[in-house]
This record gives structure tokens, sequence and C-alpha cells, in this order.
């Protein structure tokens, strides 16, 4: 889907502070949205948790630093951090290049996602979220 230049993918999960999720068998991958990384523009540190470390639903899990702002992450899923792309330590701009790829922030194993992914919102509900801001 495409909403005013923005591009939200019709297969993931969103929350209303612009992360993704995407359920990869009994992992969950996550990042942010293409709209947060073109508010962000030049994109030139991530922080995010380490791998072992727990993360909850909803709450701050690491910043994007952009040449414009620092911005929370927050994790749209709680659970373990399996995984962290190490490749944003040397090419943090990669989140802009490609929120929904080669941008991807970490991965979790999920504790409770049959649940949680009900406080998510689909692409449809992203997009109207989106409008209401866009249009404000």
């Amino acid at each position: 889907m495409d909403f005013q230049g923005y591009n939200i993918p019709d297969d993931l999960l969103y929350t209303k502070e612009h992360e993704w999720a995407k359920e990869e068998g009994t992992i969950v991958r996550v990042g942010i949205t293409d709209y947060a990384a073109k508010t962000l523009n030049d994109v030139v540190y991530v922080t995010s948790p380490k791998p072992n470390e727990k993360v909850e639903q909803f709450k701050s899990m690491g910043t994007v630093e952009s040449i414009k702002a620092v911005s929370e992450i927050y994790s749209p899923v709680s659970g373990t951090v399996v995984k962290v792309n190490s490749q944003l330590d040397s090419h943090p701009e990669l989140v802009n290049k490609s929120p929904y790829g080669d941008g991807w922030i970490i991965e979790v194993k999920p504790t409770n996602y049959a649940s949680e992914k009900k406080s998510l919102l689909d692409a449809k509900a992203y997009a109207a979220h989106l409008n209401g801001l866009v249009t404000q």
C-alpha cells in the first residue's frame, strides 16, 4: 500500500509510534517505518538492545539519531532479542534507504505475540493513523 508517498507494506503490523513488526516463523523482525525514516531524514546513528536483552511492547528499546533529531524506538512486541542488525553500526543510512529491508533493527523471540499483535495496526489502520498526522 502507498499513502501520500509513504510505503506501507500489507504484510506488516505497525505501532502508532511508527515501528513495524514482521512475523517470520517463531521470530518477529522489527524496524521503523518509511514515514519515520523520511521524517528523520539522514540517519547517522542507531542504538538498539543487545542479544538476550528483554524488550517490552510499547516500551523504549533504543534510539535513531539523525542530523535533525534523536527519536526513541518503541518495541512493537515483548520478548527476548535474538539478533541485532550489526550492519547499522557502520551503515545507519540503511534505515533511510531500506526501512523494510536491510534497515531492520532487531529480531525478537516473542513471549506473547498472539495476544500482543491485537494491539498493533494493520496497513490500512496505519495509513488512517498517518492521514490524521499528515492532515493536521
